[in-house]
């Protein structure tokens, strides 16, 4: 049996086209532009109206915390995944901050595991760095492993990588991209201990990019550079926040770089000043800064020094994002309605569709080698959206799929909806409803 997602607008590859995508079992068997060949309507094949629509390859969020095992209280990776299909991402990249941390082949291939068996998204799994598991990150498989993430600020347990002899190491002998979180850990001791001694536990919110500083940015960012420069890395620096963070960028397709940098859909919508209305529910790490650095953030995507858009979607309960300031979780859920903040930018004429399909598609897909996903092309899985701008989509508790059940958006309304998102050449989430069969895969990766 062929699927034929039948004269919707296609947008792929720097290009917006009038067309039709043939799918059969788990591959694009075609892509027709204008009109579909007769036979192919006259043959055996499912035709799906998508007039009105646009296609985009599905999302790949090379960031996500889906909390199992360990912390399945805030979410779990069948709650989570199910919240990004319906959100449009159809190929997620998971960190290993959980419990027991995945710092270990035997627990990374556990989480393989899990996910085989519950998850509604295409998976990977970073190992985590630790100072002493340089053995372990040697001996990965560079073909099923999507990277190794280092923890170059805080982190809980034994993640914070702060040794230089054992950075050194990691930069020098991982051969696959090692993703970094970039705070410096010394610096927001210090202010955490001197805001705490004015305020006591109670500190104000808006003292929480101050705390987490744009100088503890930019100097765990810098050593992040200057030892990817060192030791020819491959280096991925996760979700930057801070205008000077942008002088370490380079601008030029992601296949040309040896370092690329993501930033996140938080960072890009909220500032400093949503503070005093959002609270906690904002509190992430690294901070929502200015409103300057949300600009620079923006130039940089456009310029293609910011090479991809992920979430870094972090899950807590609403009674640990609630409380004290020195108590309350940082992080928040995102997969559900990332792809549709983009798209209100695109509304709002900041960018381009084809600019979110490479950012949120393409460039994940080019940057970590996935085999056969990231765009629509002949003998591709088929991991699709459709999507329909002419549709609003208001966000309210009862929408959310996530365990958690809140998110910063609450009674914000987009300006469009996730139609239909496929799964390897299945409709896995149509009319706001997910469907509950797995056809999710564990990615590979060329290299």
């Amino acid at each position: 049996m062929y699927t034929l997602l039948h004269n919707a607008t296609i947008v792929n590859n720097g290009e917006e086209f009038t067309g039709s995508i043939l799918i059969h079992k788990q591959v694009i068997a075609d892509v027709f532009r204008g009109t579909v060949p007769e036979n192919w309507l006259q043959k055996n094949t499912r035709i799906i109206d998508c007039s009105g629509k646009h296609i985009f390859p599905g999302v790949i969020d090379d960031q996500v915390h889906f909390r199992e095992p360990g912390l399945t209280h805030k979410g779990t990776i069948a709650s989570e995944s199910k919240a990004a299909v319906a959100g449009g991402i159809t190929s997620y990249m998971e960190m290993p901050n959980v419990i027991p941390q995945t710092t270990t082949i035997e627990l990374l291939e556990q989480k393989f595991d899990i996910a085989s068996n519950s998850s509604y998204a295409n998976y990977s799994f970073y190992l985590g760095a630790t100072n002493s598991n340089i053995d372990q990150l040697r001996a990965l498989d560079p073909t099923l492993t999507c990277g190794v993430k280092v923890f170059m600020g805080s982190s809980t347990g034994n993640m914070l990588v702060d040794n230089p002899e054992a950075l050194s190491q990691i930069f020098s002998d991982v051969k696959i991209p090692v993703a970094t979180h970039c705070e410096d850990e010394q610096i927001i001791r210090h202010n955490i201990s001197e805001f705490t001694k004015k305020f006591g536990e109670n500190i104000p919110i808006e003292y929480h990019p101050i705390i987490r500083s744009r100088e503890a940015c930019f100097s765990s960012s810098q050593l992040a550079y200057s030892l990817a420069k060192k030791h020819n890395t491959r280096l991925h620096i996760l979700h930057l926040s801070t205008a000077d963070e942008m002088q370490l960028l380079e601008s030029g397709p992601v296949l040309n770089k040896q370092i690329t940098a993501e930033v996140c859909v938080h960072h890009l919508w909220f500032s400093a000043q949503d503070y005093a209305r959002k609270g906690a529910f904002i509190k992430w790490n690294p901070s929502i800064k200015d409103e300057s650095d949300r600009i620079a953030l923006f130039e940089a995507l456009l310029d293609d020094r910011i090479d991809v858009v992920a979430t870094d979607h972090a899950p807590h309960t609403i009674e640990e994002k609630t409380g004290v300031y020195t108590k309350a979780a940082s992080g928040g859920p995102l997969v559900q309605h990332s792809l549709l903040a983009m798209l209100d930018f695109y509304k709002q004429g900041i960018l381009s569709l084809p600019r979110i399909v490479h950012k949120m598609c393409h460039a994940p897909a080019q940057l970590f080698g996935i085999k056969k996903r990231g765009f629509i092309e002949r003998g591709y899985y088929a991991d699709l959206v459709v999507v329909n701008l002419q549709a609003k989509t208001k966000v309210t508790p009862q929408s959310l799929l996530y365990s958690c059940k809140w998110s910063p958006f609450i009674d914000h309304t987009f300006e469009a909806r996730i139609d239909k998102t496929i799964v390897n050449g299945t409709i896995v989430y149509e009319n706001g409803c997910v469907n509950d069969s797995l056809h999710a895969m564990a990615l590979e990766f060329s290299r």
